[in-house]
């Protein structure tokens, strides 16, 4: 072999070294996930899960990189970002609603009679219609479901009935729906930031709440009301989502590695949802919290009207539907 031939011939074997190390590197992979939950939320946990599976079942070729604390940017932000492609991964619920008005669905008072009923809805033919339509309009995937803890409302008093409720002075988020549902039942609801709801309840400036147990409890309300009315009045999920930018660049095998990494994630973030409820219960009764068992039927039925009003045309008949069951 002459010496062109030699150089040559290393040359072309060295740009061939190239070529397939420059496909393995690109079948390397780190996913960037954000979202808004802390370390210690069950959210987190499962995304640290999810990613820990999924390095597992692609012999660590695609691995997770997780956000916590809005570290990676709010959750609009987020979704924005996995729009553009400079994030790939994130949990959100009814925000998508902005680009797929499905996605309201997610968070609709009394639609949903047990979590039972919610996880029938969200695994069935009407979750899968609102995937699409996040895939399609938001071009966001959803490939899990994580649960929210239904919302209570808190008291000096039972309130187990709606017609108990006799114009109780009540803050609610910012969001007319919420409003308008409470006035429908009796209460005297008003936005108010959340920031400003204990001291409010601490001088009388309003005389109740609503949220979930794990928020009841992380912001002290035991402190400054004796009641939880477990009117579970909303049910609601989020969803474990990826880009779909993302999603097409993945092979048929990663991508069903994803999905089962998935699926394994909300199966987890399941039990430690089950064991926080427990835990929060627990808590908040050691500080000397009365928990009342309402008339959720009476609650639903006076509640009725005023949710239809409020929800748009589109899934209005998905609405009436439910609460038909």
């Amino acid at each position: 072999m002459t010496l062109t031939k030699t150089i040559m011939t290393t040359l072309a074997a060295g740009v061939a070294a190239q070529i397939i190390g420059g496909a393995a590197i690109a079948q390397d992979m780190t996913l960037k996930l954000g979202h808004l939950a802390n370390e210690s939320n069950p959210w987190h946990k499962a995304s640290v899960k999810f990613g820990t599976e999924l390095s597992r079942l692609t012999d660590g070729r695609i691995a997770v990189e997780v956000f916590p604390n809005e570290s990676l940017g709010k959750e609009v932000d987020l979704i924005n970002g996995m729009q553009l492609g400079t994030v790939d991964m994130t949990i959100t619920g009814e925000s998508l609603q902005n680009w797929a008005p499905m996605a309201a669905l997610l968070a609709v008072p009394y639609a949903y009679k047990s979590i039972e009923h919610m996880d029938e809805v969200a695994g069935g033919d009407i979750g899968d219609q609102i995937k699409a339509q996040i895939v399609e309009k938001a071009q966001i995937r959803p490939i899990a479901h994580f649960a929210r803890g239904p919302r209570n409302l808190t008291s000096n008093r039972a309130i187990p009935s709606p017609d108990d409720l006799n114009g109780l002075k009540m803050r609610v988020p910012n969001v007319p729906l919420f409003v308008d549902v409470w006035k429908a039942l009796g209460a005297n609801p008003g936005p108010m930031a959340f920031s400003e709801v204990f001291t409010s309840l601490q001088n009388g400036t309003i005389d109740s709440q609503e949220n979930p147990l794990a928020l009841i409890r992380s912001a002290n309300f035991n402190e400054v009301q004796s009641h939880v009315n477990m009117t579970e009045h909303v049910r609601s999920w989020i969803y474990l989502t990826i880009a779909e930018s993302t999603w097409q660049k993945l092979s048929a095998e990663d991508q069903n590695a994803v999905s089962q990494a998935a699926a394994l994630a909300q199966a987890y973030e399941r039990g430690l949802f089950e064991a926080s409820i427990a835990a929060d219960r627990a808590y908040l009764e050691g500080k000397g919290m009365t928990f009342v068992d309402v008339d959720g039927a009476a609650y639903a039925a006076k509640a009725k009207d005023a949710v239809l009003a409020n929800v748009n045309d589109e899934i209005k008949p998905i609405v009436e539907g439910l609460f038909a069951q």
